[in-house]
């Protein structure tokens, strides 16, 4: 197993790629100087497409290591429970976006939500300085590994095992806050930690990941979407809706469909255009969007994890047949937020943005300080103006 190569070869591919920013040089230095691999444990999982399979380092090293180093945008999956990832490395790709829009200066203190294994902290603390960086990670065995790392590493960070979702690092303030675990709503603790004029990253729910920046008063906070990445979901919140044929087939059961009608729209946008797919998900949050193609096209499978399911069935002359049920018309409401996407006309993921305040969040549209398309986050109203 030669790291060193492995290493130099995920450098260049990211290079390649765009991916080290430039105004973030620092970056690839510290991602040279702590390279991911000093942080994995020596037992990695992958999916063999039907179960999670073990990839020892004892066993077999060269496995592992194809595992950790396997691309810019693939996560090493780190812990499994009850047959579902848990824990992981996350992508490097995305690490170092994340990274970036936090914009981290030397002697800024940050707080590093939902540590895992202590790389996050670890770039961080690269570029912050001794003792700038406090980590907090729920499980405890995963916190005690990153502390032994950490230390390891000749690091100075804290870490502290907690739910830093109800929780704050006793009353202590920052200049950065970065979350690596995903939450639909930000909790008022990361706002109220985090000082005036400060900056909060952290991935939105299922898809995308959001800077925003705490107001002078400190009454809110608010900042752009940053690009697009899949987390693991906070593990104090709801249980997500299972993704794929199975999470479909679980809610659409075996009754018959209550709706059915015909659509004068090709899905092929569905399988690819991702600006699309996270339009989707801002209005119809909880929508569950599975594709496959068959000689007649884009076919789709839609639920919401409860009891509300949608199937669109490609026809083959470019129209689409719909069928539903449940508790409410979730196709007609996906059919409802793709017409005003294009109204809008077809804004990029980067057009949008969030607002957090005590009692209330949403997204917004090009400009969070004019009256325009609003939606509002934990509801799952379509798009309206304000």
């Amino acid at each position: 197993m030669d790291l060193a190569k492995r290493r130099a070869a995920m450098d260049e591919a990211m290079a390649a790629r765009g991916d080290w920013p430039e105004r973030s040089p620092w970056l690839r230095e510290a991602v040279a100087a702590l390279p991911r691999d000093v942080f994995a444990p020596d037992r990695l999982w992958r999916w063999d497409g039907q179960q999670y399979t073990a990839a020892d380092r004892h066993a077999d090293a060269e496995s592992w290591a194809a595992v950790l180093y396997a691309g810019p945008d693939e996560a090493a999956v780190t812990q499994v429970t009850g047959g579902l990832a848990s824990s992981s490395i996350s992508a490097p790709g995305v690490v170092v976006d994340m990274l970036d829009s936090l914009r981290l200066e030397p002697g800024q203190r940050v707080w590093d939500i939902g540590g895992g294994q202590g790389w996050n902290a670890a770039l961080a603390a690269w570029r912050a300085g001794p003792g700038r960086v406090v980590s907090t990670e729920i499980d405890a065995g995963l916190a005690d590994f990153a502390r032994r790392r950490l230390a390891d590493s000749g690091l100075e960070v804290e870490v502290l095992t907690g739910d830093a979702t109800t929780t704050g690092p006793g009353g202590r303030r920052f200049d950065r806050v970065i979350a690596t675990y995903a939450v639909e709503r930000v909790p008022w603790t990361w706002v109220e930690a985090c000082r005036p004029g400060g900056r909060i990253v952290y991935p939105w729910g299922r898809l995308g990941h959001v800077a925003l920046t705490v107001a002078d008063n400190g009454s809110s906070a608010s900042g752009w979407v940053q690009g697009l990445a899949q987390f693991m979901a906070d593990r104090t919140g709801p249980v997500p809706p299972t993704a794929g044929w199975a999470g479909y087939t679980a809610v659409r059961g075996s009754g018959p469909a209550v709706f059915e009608r015909r659509i004068d729209r090709d899905l092929a946008p569905l399988e690819g255009d991702w600006n699309l797919r996270f339009a989707l998900r801002v209005a119809v949050p909880d929508a569950m969007v599975t594709t496959g193609r068959d000689e007649d096209g884009i076919n789709a499978w839609v639920h919401d994890g409860r009891s509300s399911w949608a199937s669109f069935s490609a026809v083959g002359d470019g129209t689409t047949v719909l069928h539903q049920g449940g508790e409410r018309r979730i196709g007609d409401a996906l059919m409802t937020a793709w017409t005003v996407w294009e109204g809008l006309d077809r804004p990029e993921p980067y057009d949008f943005g969030i607002t957090v305040t005590p009692d209330r969040q949403w997204v917004w549209l090009n400009d969070p300080g004019v009256d325009g398309p609003r939606w509002p986050i934990g509801d799952t109203a379509p798009a309206a103006s304000r």
